[in-house]
């Protein structure tokens, strides 16, 4: 997630959020009144997946971004870096300094790893549509007749070789959310394959031991809205099937989920496709209300139906020996969202009440629900 996929998501809301969330039975939506399980987690005596969170910060402030990275390391195993704002393609084209920008936003935050801890490195080659790449530093993209032109291909693993020497990552999803691109582009989609499996092989060559994958959304892979779902399913799943590790982007309140029996239908679809180990990459759900007029947009949500996909996460993630797992924001982003920009601020409201701490530092059931499964 950029700061933020407004193009995108509008496309999302219109495509998926109306049509499901809109039309769904408040009464088929409600979560138990039976809001935290005491016994979650107590058969086990162990834990045999990672758990963290991504850097994304509450705050706009240094002390609110160094208490991030202090929560990360009292509440993870495993955390994530996600590399998604820009690329600077002419620089890496040209060989030519990196923008300073560049260099200082990825300085910075090296400088804040958390020891004794894993890494989980996310970079995004598409741009926020999905259907084209990520712009450099001034808003353009370079020429190409093809994604898979050599110049391309050069520019991108320069850049991707840049961070995993600056970051050290155990976990390397090499680019984001691919299965959208398939959706907007087919040529592209074909194009985009050699390109990234041109790279990924570079890669591998000069660093072996690092797990790499491509992320895709699961919901826009489970039940998806596309005239010939069967064969976009197996082409997909197929892809993925072929990867170090399978990396999941899912928000289940962007396919209309509102409970347990529907948040296991979509692990269940998972599982029966998937046979390599599973990672999810970034997952939250809303702790509150959401409540965006401009789109028209009103979908309930509460900490108990957060806490409720929660469980239903951890539960599979043990069950089915996942690799690891990364809850997007720790805490609701209040602060940071009153420095977006006006026509951001709608879009940044999806994602503002997910954390499992609230604005105020308040204590979700979900962040129980947490500490229970990470203490094992």
């Amino acid at each position: 997630m950029t700061y933020f996929k407004t193009k995108y998501l509008l496309k999302l809301i219109v495509t998926l959020a109306i049509s499901f969330l809109i039309g769904c039975d408040k009464e088929d939506a409600k979560v138990s009144e039976e809001c935290v399980n005491e016994d979650f987690f107590t058969e086990f005596t162990s834990r045999n997946f990672k758990m963290g969170f991504s850097t994304w910060s509450f705050g706009p402030n240094e002390q609110d971004k160094d208490d991030t990275y202090q929560f990360i390391s009292e509440n993870s195993d495993i955390y994530s870096e996600q590399i998604d704002d820009k690329i600077p393609w002419n620089s890496l084209i040209n060989n030519q300094p990196l923008p300073d920008e560049f260099i200082n936003e990825i300085s910075f935050r090296v400088s804040k790893r958390v020891s004794n801890t894993q890494l989980l490195l996310s970079v995004s080659l598409l741009n926020t549509d999905r259907d084209n790449l990520l712009e450099d530093f001034d808003g353009s993209i370079p020429n190409y007749f093809s994604l898979s032109d050599k110049v391309i291909e050069d520019a991108y693993f320069k850049h991707v070789k840049y961070l995993i020497e600056q970051f050290q990552p155990d976990y390397l999803v090499v680019a984001m959310e691919v299965n959208d691109l398939k959706l907007k582009s087919e040529s592209k989609w074909s194009e985009y394959k050699i390109l990234i499996q041109n790279v990924k092989v570079r890669i591998k060559q000069e660093y072996p031991s690092v797990k790499i994958s491509e992320s895709i959304t699961l919901h826009n892979l489970y039940n998806p809205e596309v005239s010939n779902p069967t064969e976009y399913i197996n082409e997909i799943v197929n892809y993925l099937n072929q990867m170090d590790f399978v990396a999941i982007s899912f928000y289940p309140f962007f396919k209309g989920q509102h409970n347990r029996i529907e948040f296991q239908q979509a692990f269940d679809f998972l599982h029966s496709v998937i046979n390599k180990p599973i990672a999810f990459v970034e997952t939250t759900h809303i702790a509150e209300n959401l409540s965006i007029p401009a789109f028209d947009l009103f979908i309930e949500g509460d900490e108990c139906e957060q806490n409720a996909y929660l469980e239903i996460l951890l539960a599979n993630a043990q069950k089915e020996n996942y690799e690891f797992v990364i809850w997007w924001a720790y805490k609701d982003f209040d602060s940071l969202w009153q420095t977006f920009p006006d026509e951001v601020k709608d879009v940044g409201k999806l994602w503002r009440d997910t954390g499992l701490i609230d604005e105020n530092g308040n204590e979700r059931k979900g962040y129980l629900t947490w500490r229970k499964a990470f203490n094992k």
